[in-house]
């Protein structure tokens, strides 16, 4: 830190700076500790999206000796056609989320096409969107992470250097 000065403006200009200070520091800690409890907000829900896909595929398990045949290729429909992300701000930072996943409209000859495909379908684009809410989720935390890093910087600086 460089010299201080000793005259009257420069005792101006610290102590207006410490009283800056003290006035930030209540508000950035009160940040901290949103993101915190966001945090965990978010890795509980990342845990139960996690326990909801495990439970899909379990459900899904009966049916995989009829989801390799080579008569049916179900990838194009279970393929997202479009993901849409809302944002909300949480204490000042934009957290994404899932607010739909588009799928194409199956089209195929009921005639021909076994009965357990429309039931399969569905399970599947469950699955697909509950994996992409995932993926959603732990970019929102990553992102919670990264500003409580800085926050918390900000924090310790007014804390520690600039305060005393």
């Amino acid at each position: 830190m460089g010299k201080v000065k000793l005259t009257k403006g420069e005792l101006k200009r610290q102590r207006d700076a410490l009283r800056q200070y003290e006035r930030y520091l209540p508000t950035l800690q009160l940040k901290k500790q949103q993101l915190q409890v966001e945090i965990l907000h978010q890795a509980m829900a990342l845990e139960e999206k996690r326990k909801a896909e495990a439970a899909g595929i379990e459900a899904i398990k009966p049916w995989s000796g009829l989801l390799v045949s080579d008569r049916m290729d179900l990838l194009p429909w279970i393929t997202p056609k479009r993901i849409v992300t809302g944002a909300r701000n949480i204490a000042g930072v934009d957290l994404p989320f899932l607010d739909k996943a588009e799928f194409e409209t199956p089209e195929y000859d009921l005639f021909i096409t076994p009965l357990w495909v429309d039931a399969a379908i569905d399970a599947l684009r469950e699955l697909v969107a509950l994996q992409e809410e995932i993926e959603i989720i732990e970019k929102g935390i990553e992102i919670l992470r990264q500003e409580l890093r800085i926050t918390t910087q900000r924090v310790n600086l007014f804390e520690k250097i600039k305060i005393p």
